[in-house]
């Protein structure tokens, strides 16, 4: 069995050593990314709800690039929303602009009441390259 790696991104570790855990695993070719949610580099979130879907996305790409992937790696996604309804449209707009084209990574949403103060947060796998 293939010994897991730990992967950072540079500059972001305020949540990782607040919460004691890993940005990412690497086993083998696969990357199991944790749940990234709209932080800024001290941990707190972005207010505006869009930027911080915007930020979750670009604090995934940073946790891929780590790891030598892109978003074209991802094969695998899981999103919480803690108001799915009223947030459902500005994360497909977003989505629209972060995912590229056909054919799609596998998405799971899923509702939730509560993230530790973020109403988004994206957790994927990717085959490393």
């Amino acid at each position: 069995m293939p010994q897991r790696e730990a992967i950072f991104p540079a500059n972001r570790h305020a949540l990782y050593q607040a919460h004691r855990y890993s940005a990412a695993i690497r086993s083998g070719d696969l990357l199991f990314v944790s749940g990234q949610v709209g932080s800024r580099e001290d941990g707190s979130p972005e207010p505006v709800f869009e930027d911080q879907v915007r930020r979750a996305f670009a604090n995934l790409r940073a946790v891929l690039a780590a790891a030598g992937c892109t978003l074209d790696d991802v094969v695998d996604v899981t999103t919480f929303h803690t108001d799915p309804a009223k947030q459902i449209d500005t994360v497909m707009a977003v989505r629209s602009t972060e995912i590229g084209d056909a054919p799609y990574p596998n998405w799971t949403a899923v509702g939730v009441n509560w993230l530790a103060g973020f109403d988004f947060e994206i957790k994927v796998i990717a085959r490393i390259p």
